[in-house]
């Protein structure tokens, strides 16, 4: 381990911290000046500005030939943003689900989710399967947005501007060029934070991968470890700088969205741009998608229960990423530990995490249902 590896890894930290706070100040100081949730900015331009990494990654491997490591990169990702993100996020400060994400735009992730592994079964994502996966982000964030516009709070103008008395023209055009001087300066801020996060992102995997290639870990685990990880880190820090700052919607609006992306973008665009589409691991399809599914499914008892998602639920989603990591770090190496573990995982662990969600589910929709009956 070297003192540049060290340096990397405090450096990528310093423009993470850095480009998270530029992107949360100015995404939320654009969704007031133009009259948008701090939630609906987050589902699109911040989750879009925070998945940059994972649609650089993947399109650098689609151009190189290599645009089988898109699926590992948005799986992987997609697996971290709801269990690792959320889950740290949900401890620092318990996270607010409005009604809006658990009615539309959780179920619009798990469709994705769901359709990205049907398209999947046949072992490619083709140009068509790229096409429709960008379909139907582009249908999402075209209903997002008039949504968003028809909620937005009409602005009323002052009598004196209706009334035409002299002297008012000039106040208007001077509060016409503030409000154009402050979005200009939010959306630079917005630029300047997805610059630092990405930048930051990078010099943190290659610092992260040069200390794991000098302690003699394999690239394989690497790619399924650091990278998934690495590409993570922008949505991980916007999350909990956001809830810090008291923006616990733009939070969890942010993983939502950046999955949502992560299929529909950065898979679309992968299998629209590499040759004859995307090849996908038999294994990937066996377990890693039919994972990212059933952990966008587990979101939706969550942030059912109460529209929150608390410490302890927070909590339940950080240790079954460990969890997680541990089984890909025990079958990479093929350790003899990984039968025990597989079964007490696979056999015990999910099971009962499963049926416990689901409990909290039936429990949930009753309340609401003798409420109304109230």
């Amino acid at each position: 381990m070297s003192l540049t590896s060290v340096l990397l890894l405090l450096g990528g930290f310093v423009l993470l911290v850095a480009g998270g706070e530029a992107l949360v100040r100015g995404a939320a100081s654009l969704a007031r000046a133009v009259g948008m949730s701090a939630l609906v900015v987050g589902l699109t331009v911040v989750s879009f500005a925070t998945s940059s990494p994972e649609l650089a990654v993947s399109a650098g491997a689609a151009l190189s030939g290599s645009a089988g490591l898109a699926v590992g990169n948005v799986v992987g990702s997609n697996i971290a943003n709801i269990l690792l993100v959320l889950g740290i996020s949900a401890l620092v400060v318990p996270l607010a689900v409005t009604s809006r994400l658990v009615r539309t735009d959780i179920p619009v992730m798990v469709g994705m989710s769901v359709l990205a592994l049907l398209l999947a079964l046949d072992g490619t994502l083709s140009t068509l399967d790229g096409v429709l996966l960008l379909g139907v982000l582009v249908t999402y964030l075209v209903v997002v947005t008039v949504r968003a516009r028809r909620a937005a709070p009409s602005r009323s103008h002052p009598p004196e501007s209706r009334t035409g008395a002299p002297g008012t023209s000039a106040p208007r055009s001077r509060r016409r060029a503030t409000r154009a001087r402050s979005i200009a300066l939010d959306i630079a801020l917005v630029a300047a934070g997805v610059a630092l996060l990405v930048t930051g992102a990078q010099l943190l995997v290659d610092g992260a991968t040069q200390i794991a290639t000098a302690f003699g870990v394999s690239d394989l685990v690497i790619g399924l470890t650091v990278v998934a990880v690495g590409t993570s880190l922008p949505e991980l820090a916007t999350s909990i700088i956001a809830v810090t700052r008291g923006e616990r919607d733009l939070a969890v609006g942010n993983i939502v969205g950046s999955n949502i992306f992560n299929i529909g973008a950065v898979l679309g665009l992968t299998a629209i741009v590499a040759p004859g589409g995307v090849g996908v691991d038999p294994a990937a399809v066996r377990f890693d998608l039919p994972l990212m599914v059933a952990v966008a499914v587990a979101l939706v008892p969550v942030a059912l229960t109460g529209q929150a998602i608390v410490r302890w639920e927070g909590a339940l989603f950080v240790g079954l990423y460990v969890a997680y990591l541990a089984f890909v770090l025990l079958a990479a190496t093929d350790h003899e530990a990984l039968q025990p573990f597989s079964a007490a995982f696979f056999g015990f662990v999910l099971p009962v995490t499963g049926v416990w969600l689901v409990a909290l589910a039936a429990y949930e929709l009753g309340l609401r249902r003798g409420r109304r009956q109230v």
